[in-house]
């Protein structure tokens, strides 16, 4: 059978981020990609404006259709907006007992718009944190889930042991905010730290890259990979994505997720 990945997400009406980009990435990974919408996002490559979150009650149904009939080999949660979805997708997960979780804690836009309020930033610790199997935190997530600032690799590596204390068995904190001509990525396992690096891009073109980097991620998973293949792997496709993004919009662009499909 074809690995079977469900996104549970934002949906980006400008298709460079949220279910958008995890069903481009599913497809271009050869997984049959599945969604329930969380959200319905005003944005484009500017910026999010704004945002309507659906109710618990039909997110809770959208997993429960696609679990019910043709079941999950992993999931991916993106974009969450209230503390009602986040209840409601932990009950649905536990309830068809789903392993492979890949939590990617969508708290704000590039543009400063809050995905996120404060008030669900508990929930998601109390109600999801402990399904992961992997959380993937950007710097400032981190910073907020492991209640330090992160300036250093060893700061990174001290937020990743904080959060794992919190439940989920792997953590990366994604080093796309932090300075310099080298993206560092620090996966933790409770016991030790692996480093992913890659040379910075020169490009504004990066709409979408930590969705795409945790589907990625779920998808390799869903085929079989142990965490840590599963994020090597899952850098290099983002980074080729990158490398060969479009330039389209007035602000960050989008990727190419079929960057490896011949024209």
């Amino acid at each position: 059978m074809i690995p079977r990945v469900l996104t549970i997400a934002g949906s980006d009406p400008g298709g460079g981020a949220g279910v958008q980009a995890d069903l481009k990435t599913f497809t271009a990974l050869k997984v049959f990609g599945m969604s329930a919408i969380t959200a319905v996002t005003v944005q484009n490559t500017l910026g999010v404006s704004g945002f309507t979150g659906m109710t618990p009650r039909v997110v809770s149904a959208q997993i429960e259709a696609v679990l019910c009939d043709i079941g999950a080999d992993a999931a991916k949660i993106g974009m969450l907006a209230d503390p009602g979805i986040i209840r409601a997708v932990a009950g649905r997960l536990k309830k068809f007992r789903i392993r492979n979780i890949v939590l990617d804690p969508v708290m704000v836009a590039k543009s400063g718009h809050a995905l996120l309020p404060e008030s669900a930033v508990a929930a998601l610790i109390k109600e999801l944190l402990g399904l992961a199997l992997i959380v993937t935190p950007n710097i400032p997530e981190a910073e907020k889930l492991g209640g330090r600032a992160i300036r250093t690799i060893s700061g990174a590596k001290a937020a990743a042991k904080a959060i794992r204390a919190l439940g989920p068995r792997f953590v990366l904190i994604k080093g796309g905010h932090m300075k310099g001509p080298v993206c560092r990525d620090i996966l933790y396992d409770g016991n030790s730290f692996r480093e992913y690096s890659a040379r910075r891009m020169a490009t504004k073109n990066t709409h979408g890259t930590g969705c795409t980097l945790s589907a990625a991620i779920a998808a390799y998973i869903a085929w079989g990979m142990n965490v840590p293949e599963a994020v090597k792997n899952a850098c290099v496709y983002l980074n080729g994505a990158i490398k060969n993004s479009f330039s389209l919009g007035s602000g960050h662009g989008p990727l190419n997720h079929f960057w490896r499909l011949k024209h």
